[in-house]
Order: structure tokens, then C-alpha cells, then sequence
């Protein structure tokens, strides 16, 4: 969808769109639909609504900077290029885990990322996914309870997955 400069819907002074929903040139040319533009636009906009609930001035056309390029392309093996750095190998693939595991949200997924990429890096293998009932046993039925109701719902069942 276009934008304008400060990311709103023309026409909408109240709906802005961001990612790769978002079509915005700049320098002639249209943002890429990648993560790195999609997290400085939900900064930008995050920034502009403060402001405008605070009664400040707007701020300036929204205006992307590009911090390079980054990607994997197989197991310890990636390329990396910012400006006139361009890298590629182990380096660089533990520089992208590095930042992949920096920007996760809590500390307790940092550390568990960290854990299974460590462990997928030296065994080649996927730690185990399980899915686990959470809601305990069924409480059991009594003589009692039994005899006011002989019909027999659907049984509750649980798999896992290893």
C-alpha cells in the first residue's frame, strides 16, 4: 500500500502502515520488505504517536538507513556486507546468530535460542518438541456419578512427538 513520508494512508491521518505492507521510495528507489525497515518504520510511527498525543511538533519524513545485508546460507557459513565491510564464512554467520539472538524479546528466549542453535550446531540434530497436556488428569467419575449418566463423552487425548 503507498504511504506517505510519515508513513500514514493518504487520506487517513490516523492509519499508518509499516513492513512489507508498506510502498515508500526513497532516493527513487522503493523500500526493500525486509525486517531491518519494518523495525526503524515501528520506531519512527511508535515515535510520531507519542508525540502527537503529547501535542509536539511531527517529526521529519520518515528516512530508512541501511545497516548491510546479512544471510545464511548453510551450517556455519553466511555473508555479510555494511558499507564497505563484506565478510563472509564462520565469522559471519556468528555475527548473524549473534544479532538474531540480541533482538528476541525476553532474556529466558535469548538463552533457550542460544541453547538449541548450540546444540543444532555441534549434534546436527533438533532438540525434541513435545506437545504436553496441560490441563491434567480427568477427575474420576464415582459410583454415584455414574449412575445419573451412562453416556460417555469424547475422550480427551494427548500425542507427543519426538
Amino acid at each position: 500500500m503507498r504511504v506517505q513520508s510519515d508513513l500514514r494512508v493518504p487520506g487517513h491521518p490516523n492509519i499508518f502502515v509499516i513492513g512489507d505492507t508498506a510502498s515508500l521510495d526513497q532516493d527513487g528507489k522503493t523500500l526493500p520488505g525486509v525486517a531491518q525497515v519494518a523495525m526503524q518504520q515501528g520506531r519512527y510511527v511508535g515515535k510520531l504517536i507519542s508525540r502527537r498525543v503529547a501535542g509536539k511538533n511531527d517529526l521529519k519524513p520518515f528516512r530508512y538507513f541501511d545497516k548491510g545485508n546479512m544471510a545464511v546460507v548453510g551450517k556455519g557459513y553466511a555473508v555479510l556486507q555494511s558499507g564497505k565491510l563484506s565478510i563472509h564464512g564462520l565469522f559471519a554467520w556468528l555475527a548473524w546468530a549473534f544479532i538474531h539472538i540480541t533482538f528476541l524479546a525476553q532474556l529466558s528466549l535469548r538463552i533457550s535460542v542460544f541453547l538449541q542453535w548450540t546444540w543444532l550446531f555441534l549434534t546436527g540434530q533438533r532438540g525434541s518438541r513435545l506437545i504436553v497436556n496441560h490441563h491434567g488428569p480427568e477427575p474420576t467419575q464415582t459410583k454415584s456419578s455414574a449412575a445419573v449418566s451412562n453416556v460417555r463423552g469424547p475422550e480427551r487425548v494427548t500425542t507427543a512427538s519426538l
